[in-house]
């Protein structure tokens, strides 16, 4: 029935209208007998809304935080009750530890029969309380289109994040008006001070050494040109935080990329030698900054965020700025002297040499070998920039951050804060629906065994993503660990597993191949990066692979591990 002001419709019906109002084209997520009736709703609109389907919840989660991150869009994702809601937990925790625009939706048993242990009855929204930004459970279908547009706020502002919707059944089943409503805006930040903005620029003219420090919340809002034309300006330098990664071209020569536990070397030490850090959306987490009395000390720092909670956090600063970060750099930038700073360049220029030096050397040392440094040679000379890379989480990771050339921003997923063993492959298949674009997943046999069953939605949708499995028969990092802290006792992390993968490839109905030295992989990976639909390439590394540099644990800059031999 149809009114002036709007139309009667089911809860169902609401989702998914309010759904389409809000601009989401795509969402993903698996079926369940109490979101049955949202599920015919989204066949009944299935040329207005795609619904991607999954072989596991988990799997859908972190689809909707991969599309999400390269598109800056509020990924969505669906679930039925019990353990289909219990299966989103990692995913939502992901994108929390990492800031991502994640709005969740769960089908919950009628209220009728809440807390009565009902089949598949589960408190989801108690169980996710300290992993989303907010959530509800919506027990008047009134409130529901209302919920979903506030969830969508919430979830895109500020400090960007994961919202959670619990529906029980009698609210899809349920009637009432829908009236259509814009999509909904940013919701308003304060400005950070006159005062404030005035200090930063007084701390930037009289340093001598200032290196521009970039984090997940300078890279989610696209701030390339600006903090470029900063570096431009006060003759610094960049480097960034795993987060902060593809914010920036690797060509651009102040750019000095990762920094931290397995930064590139030449980041790390202009960090630590710098008299001015300038954090911009970076919370300065442990394995950034290792030993935290250690750090930065001879630098000053100001820290730009969105988040109160994140100043002084984890390392005390001289000057935080709370704020929408772009217009708080903004205002910086305008007001701060542009000067030469020679003597800082050629210390840098120095550095950059030495780090070369050393990559040099560990190459020369691995002879003919197939390293990780050759494999990622190869990939980013048939890649192209809008080639999109996702990973799973250990040394690949790692390697991933120290080897891979982006070339534009939001072309990286990856599981930062959380560190998701198994993230990788629904992040691709997420991350290459969204775009459209070819996308590389690079995981290893730990990770991948995590979640491979997605391999099925992979072959199933047809996407073009070339899986480069770098296969060493362990579980890398948390060896490479035993091997230098724990006295070479490999307790568990020698997998010794019979699994073939490039069978296992075929049998999802996947292209496979095997490389076991670097021509077969260019040729191979080639071949991949040509197909219409999915390709594992099992890549067979060495098992005592390093990811160097790195700081040890609870160590400094000082402790910095550069070869196998310390």
């Amino acid at each position: 029935m149809e009114t002036a002001k709007g139309r009667q419709m089911t809860g169902a019906q609401i989702v998914v209208e309010t759904l389409i109002e809000q601009g989401v084209t795509d969402v993903f997520g698996y079926p369940g007998g109490q979101v049955l009736n949202l599920y015919d709703e989204l066949y009944k609109a299935s040329d207005r809304i795609n619904h991607v389907l999954t072989a596991h919840e988990q799997g859908a989660s972190h689809a909707a935080d991969g599309y999400s991150r390269v598109t800056g869009k509020v990924g969505v994702v669906i679930a039925t009750s019990g353990p289909g809601a219990t299966n989103l937990v990692t995913g939502i925790a992901t994108a929390m530890l990492d800031s991502i625009p994640m709005v969740a939706i769960t089908g919950n048993v009628p209220t009728s029969l809440i807390g009565r242990d009902s089949f598949q009855e589960i408190n989801i929204a108690g169980v996710t309380i300290p992993i989303t930004k907010h959530n509800y459970f919506v027990t008047d279908v009134k409130e529901l289109a209302d919920t979903i547009r506030e969830a969508f706020q919430i979830a895109k502002s500020g400090r960007p994040g994961p919202v959670l919707i619990d529906i029980p059944k009698d609210v899809q089943v349920a009637e009432c008006t829908y009236i259509p409503q814009p999509v909904v805006p940013f919701a308003p930040q304060d400005e950070a001070g006159d005062d404030l903005i005035d200090r930063a620029v007084e701390l930037i003219n009289q340093a001598q050494r200032p290196y521009i420090y970039i984090g997940g919340g300078a890279a989610g809002i696209g701030m390339t040109k600006e903090i470029m034309a900063m570096a431009e300006k006060i003759d610094g330098y960049i480097g960034c935080s795993f987060m902060g990664l593809s914010a920036l071209a690797n060509s651009y020569d102040r750019f000095l990329g990762m920094q931290g536990m397995h930064g590139h070397y030449a980041s790390s030490m202009a960090n630590n030698e710098a008299d001015l850090i300038i954090g911009v959306g970076v919370r300065f987490s442990d394995r950034a900054t290792g030993n935290t009395a250690k750090y930065a000390r001879n630098a000053k720092i100001i820290q730009l965020d969105t988040d109160l909670a994140e100043i002084n956090k984890n390392i005390p600063v001289d000057l935080g700025i709370i704020g929408e970060i772009q217009s708080s750099f903004n205002r910086i930038l305008e007001r701060c002297a542009k000067k030469e700073r020679p003597a800082w360049r050629q210390q840098v220029e120095a550095l950059k040499a030495e780090e070369r030096r050393i990559a040099d050397e560990a190459e020369r040392m691995a002879g003919d070998a197939m390293t990780p440094k050759k494999i990622f040679d190869v990939i980013n000379e048939i890649k192209d920039d809008n080639t999109i890379i996702a990973t799973d989480v250990g040394q690949h990771q790692m390697w991933t951050a120290q080897y891979v050339d982006f070339g534009r921003t939001r072309r990286f997923a990856s599981s930062g804060g959380l560190g998701t063993m198994g993230y990788g492959l629904g992040a691709a298949i997420g991350a290459q629906i969204a775009t459209g674009d070819r996308t590389v997943l690079i995981t290893g046999d730990g990770s991948f065994g995590m979640n491979l069953n997605e391999l099925a939605t992979a072959v199933s949708y047809n996407t073009p993503i070339v899986i480069v499995l770098m296969n060493n028969g362990v579980l890398g990092m948390v060896r490479q660990w035993q091997t230098l802290f724990y006295g070479q006792r490999y307790s568990n992390t020698v997998l010794n597993r019979k699994t073939d993968f490039v069978k296992l490839a075929e049998a999802f109905g996947a292209k496979g191949a095997r490389a076991t030295n670097i021509d077969e992989f260019r040729a191979a990976f080639t071949e991949a990066m040509a197909h219409d639909g999915p390709t594992v390439i099992d890549t067979l590394i060495d098992m005592d692979e390093f990811v160097l540099p790195m700081l040890p644990p609870g160590g400094s800059i000082d402790d910095m591990i550069t070869t196998k031999g310390g």
